[in-house]
């Protein structure tokens, strides 16, 4: 048989198989064995093969990972988004697409194997654990767990001792091996008997163990029925971190947020603790939450055992701090942004139902609501908006007593009442919210809102944060902003970011632009201040925060807001869609 001319080293298999069957010279002895084997490294099928299997040692040199392991939770919110609107022809392939069952089993399997670590392999069970079974009760369950928690937390039976699962984590190895279940008692954990050890322990013994874990259980007399995951989402309106929690049940489990987190509650079984994913998360295991009713106990019982504070800037300081620096000025506003606009029904702040929601084209469009800590300004920037796009955008004209000036006309910059009307439609809650400068009254009513939605344009208000309760409702559906200036640390680091930021040219211009370069320590601390008082109180109802560094990057930044707000979904209280 002739030489290779050319080594399988320096060839791909299938090139080298090509190259085998064109060398294959048959001769006079070994005639039909050389037919043979030319007919088989002709075939067309093994030339695939060896390509494929090139293709699949080349794939595993380059040891791939998975770009996300919610390959499955990503394309079911993308189809849900496309049928939240009119659908494009495009829209509408792309939705039957990611719908087929096809596609769907494939994603299922690549979220698997991505949130999957198969090594080690499972050992064979000792020879003598049959041995130690005991006769129809027992059963053994072996899991791969590596460095994720086994999904699963425990409780002892005050009565009879016995350590049972108290439930399973939603996504979790537990969970998706399907071989253990709520009730189950445990005995052993790799073969330590478990029956007189504290739960602290058991747990402890659970969380060291790595790789192949064998589990000894007594199944529930009744097993329950694999945890179906919801399609219920929360906007957390609180942070919480596990780690400082001593109530939690296992603090491995728990899930860490913060304020303003939309969570995925995939079940609510416990009436103590939920199961939920936060949204956006590539990992799939759900983790222990406080439920609405426990976190609300446990705020009830904190409040009951804490002596209340006072607010350490008062409104009326607020307006002094005003009056001191003519830049930090806004309307001097005294008096309430209306009745019911402090209502009880978020006495404790805890989660929101909330639902995705973008505005149609039927649809008036939602209330743009600013608010804004001192320095913030926010009257200027909403009317530069404005100004710049009037046919798209308007504000609601307030109300007032004071007398007409030459120039003005009624219905333009004011609606011009008199005294007796407005405290008539004051009384009759007419107003978002109104107060009174220089002993003439001002106020923002609904009906001005309405007016300007009417007209099919956006309307944007500045309000103070009192009236933002007022405001919350199915009709308006507003997107609250909130305002604030960003605050240098001190009077030093305020020069340097001045020489820094500005041209000697430009320097006397930048007061117009910034003008918190150039205030007083004592101005900036007040303005630090305002800002975290508003947080405290009101950030549970912003929906974006802004920070102003100037009037022009605040206003481009507003008016991207303002555009997305237009053609993009966004979470929403699901009040207000449901009818």
């Amino acid at each position: 048989m002739p030489v290779l001319t050319a080594g399988a080293g320096e060839s791909r298999l299938h090139e080298t198989l090509a190259l085998l069957t064109s060398q294959l010279r048959p001769d006079a002895n070994h005639k039909e064995d050389m037919v043979f084997l030319k007919d088989v490294f002709s075939e067309r099928s093994l030339g695939y093969l060896m390509k494929i299997h090139e293709k699949l040692r080349q794939y595993e040199r380059q040891s791939p990972t998975p770009v996300l392991h919610s390959a499955s939770s990503l394309a079911e919110d993308v189809a849900e988004e496309l049928q939240s609107g009119p659908m494009s022809t495009e829209e509408k392939e792309l939705l039957h697409l990611l719908t087929s069952p096809h596609l769907k089993a494939v994603l299922s399997v690549h979220d698997t194997v991505a949130q999957k670590n198969f090594d080690p392999v499972l050992p064979p069970l000792p020879d003598d654990f049959e041995d130690e079974l005991e006769e129809e009760s027992v059963k053994i369950v072996r899991l791969v767990k590596n460095k994720e928690p086994l999904g699963a937390t425990i409780r002892r039976d005050e009565a009879t001792g016995a350590v049972t699962v108290a439930r399973i984590m939603r996504g979790g190895a537990a969970d998706r091996s399907g071989l253990v279940h709520v009730g189950d008692e445990l005995r052993e954990v790799n073969g330590v008997s478990v029956i007189h050890k504290r739960p602290d322990e058991i747990s402890q013994l659970l969380s060291q163990s790595q790789g192949s874990i064998t589990l000894k259980i007594i199944p529930a007399i009744k097993e329950e029925d694999r945890l179906k995951e919801s399609k219920v989402y929360m906007r957390a309106l609180f942070d919480y971190i596990p780690l400082e929690d001593k109530a939690t049940p296992c603090q491995e489990a728990g899930l860490p947020f913060k304020r303003g987190d939309i969570l995925q509650v995939v079940t609510q079984d416990d009436h103590t603790w939920w199961q939920a994913k936060r949204v956006g998360d590539s990992n799939l295991r759900a983790g222990l939450i406080p439920s609405k009713q426990f976190q609300e106990r446990l705020l009830k019982l904190s409040r009951q055992t804490t002596k209340p504070t006072k607010l350490c800037t008062s409104r009326k300081s607020k307006q002094a701090g005003l009056r001191r620096s003519f830049r930090l000025s806004r309307k001097d506003r005294q008096g309430s942004s209306g009745e019911g606009s402090e209502s009880g029904d978020s006495e404790f702040l805890t989660y929101e139902e909330v639902t995705r929601y973008q505005q149609r084209s039927n649809e008036r469009p939602r209330l743009v609501v600013l608010i804004g800590s001192l320095g913030a300004r926010i009257n200027e920037l909403k009317q530069r908006v404005i100004a710049e796009n009037p046919h798209r955008y308007a504000v609601a004209v307030p109300h007032t007593t004071r007398p007409k000036k030459p120039h003005e006309k009624e219905g333009v910059e004011y609606h011009f009442v008199t005294k007796q009307q407005f405290d008539a439609d004051a009384l009759n809650n007419k107003f978002i919210e109104h107060g009174e400068y220089k002993e003439n009254q001002y106020g923002t009513s609904i009906e001005a809102i309405r007016s300007v939605q009417a007209k099919n344009k956006m309307c944007i208000v500045d309000v103070q944060p009192e009236a933002l309760k007022r405001l919350r409702t199915a009709e308006f559906k507003p997107y609250v902003i909130f305002v604030k200036p960003r605050v240098p640390e001190s009077r030093r680091r305020r020069s340097v970011e001045y020489r820094e930021k500005f041209s000697p040219s430009k320097r006397h211009l930048s007061v117009f632009n910034n003008p918190v370069m150039f205030l007083q320590d004592e101005d900036l601390q007040e303005m630090r201040q305002s800002a975290i008082q508003i947080d405290q109180q009101y950030g549970h109802m912003v929906d974006r925060v802004l920070i102003k560094e100037d009037s022009a990057s605040a206003c481009a930044e507003l008016r991207g807001i303002l555009e997305r707000l237009e053609r993009e979904s966004f979470w929403v209280p699901v009040c207000w869609v449901r009818t």
